[in-house]
């Protein structure tokens, strides 16, 4: 048995999910999660869900992020927001140190956090670190990126490289497999998806379901509706519940029911955010991508390679609708993909442990 301990990136809820889902499977399998220590921003609160589903001791601490703008990524206001909030970090670099030494770890694993990666840069821990996230596919020279580079370009790889220092293993979630990569540290692995997700029984009805990260998408979409009112739409918003008219309601985010209704929608759309896009993919559900940051942009290309559904670059249902016909489902190869999730993840995780203890043993 090793023992392990998570540093999560606790912005949005896909490292979180990614953690829960890591933290499961090595629990099934004999090893032992210690604790998760969660970066997350000033004043910011952690989801209910993961206190409610992750198996051991979790600690908050602050820690920094990028920031978005309308045109993507900020750098001056990433480094503004930053910039006074050194003493904080520094006291997170301490109490993270102080977490490692008291658990004493076989294995750290960082979830794209930069905190995380700056720890391993000025602690230099004897413990070995392996990183996870499906960015780490964008350090890989065969990646193809949207065409127009931009300092959004060159600031995410930055932000990517950092959260990686020190690593011994890159593992990079994929919506499919690739070629053994010329980076020797990158592994290219499967999404590391929820129980939920796999204990759904995908059905079709006739209704579209919208993921809106913006109050004026919802604008777009009412006027679209008024154009195609016989189109059944339930779109998930931040706001109250309302229904707009017999075929257009607005439900607040929740996450357990958006899955539900992702599992029974006739196809999905949404932001390009790796895990939903990896759910509907799961579920067998076409998808309009609509990037709402450079991320995403890499995600939604990606994607469409990999038969998710379209990438687009403006909010219209018409594009999903005119697609629809042509779409070729990748349910089946996708899920064959994912079931190799145990079995990878084991195999790197343990090498790594592994070779901690053998070290120790002739120490």
């Amino acid at each position: 048995m090793s023992k392990f301990l998570f540093i999560i990136q606790g912005e949005g809820r896909g490292h979180l999910t990614q953690a829960i889902s890591l933290a499961q499977l090595l629990r099934d399998n004999g090893h032992e999660v210690v604790a998760g220590l969660v970066g997350i921003g000033k004043g910011r609160q952690l989801p209910s869900f993961f206190y409610d589903s992750f198996p051991a001791d979790i600690y908050p601490f602050n820690s920094p992020h990028l920031i978005m703008g309308k045109r993507g990524i900020s750098f001056s206001k990433t480094i503004t927001h930053h910039l006074f909030r050194i003493p904080l970090y520094v006291k997170s670099l301490k109490a993270v140190h102080a977490h490692v030494q008291r658990y004493q770890p076989d294995v750290i694993v960082n979830f794209y956090d930069v905190l995380g990666g700056l720890y391993a840069l000025t602690y230099r821990p004897a413990v070995p670190i392996v990183a996870v996230g499906h960015h780490y596919l964008f350090l890989r020279n065969d990646f193809t990126f949207p065409v127009k580079l931009s300092l959004n370009h060159w600031l995410l790889k930055i932000n990517t490289r950092l959260t990686a220092v020190r690593a011994q293993k890159l593992l990079a979630l994929s919506f499919y497999p690739t070629a053994t990569s010329t980076h020797h540290r990158i592994v290219t692995v499967p999404p590391l998806l929820r129980g939920a997700v796999k204990a759904l029984t995908p059905t079709q009805e006739p209704f579209f379901l919208v993921y809106i990260t913006y109050a004026t998408m919802s604008k777009t979409l009412i006027e679209w509706h008024l154009q195609h009112p016989e189109v059944h739409l339930h779109c998930f918003w931040n706001q109250p519940d309302c229904a707009f008219d017999d075929t257009l309601t607005f439900h607040q985010v929740d996450g357990a029911k958006f899955l539900e209704m992702m599992a029974r929608c006739t196809a999905l759309m949404t932001t390009a955010g790796f895990e939903s896009v990896c759910e509907a993919m799961y579920l067998g559900k076409p998808a309009l991508m609509v990037p709402a940051h450079y991320e995403q942009s890499c995600n939604a290309l990606d994607a469409q390679r990999a038969g998710a559904g379209i990438a687009a670059e403006e909010f219209d249902l018409s594009l999903l609708l005119d697609y629809l016909p042509k779409h070729v489902s990748p349910q089946d190869e996708f899920q064959r993909w994912c079931h190799q999730t145990p079995t990878l993840f084991l195999a790197h995780l343990e090498e790594v442990a592994l070779k901690k203890q053998v070290l120790e043993a002739f120490a």
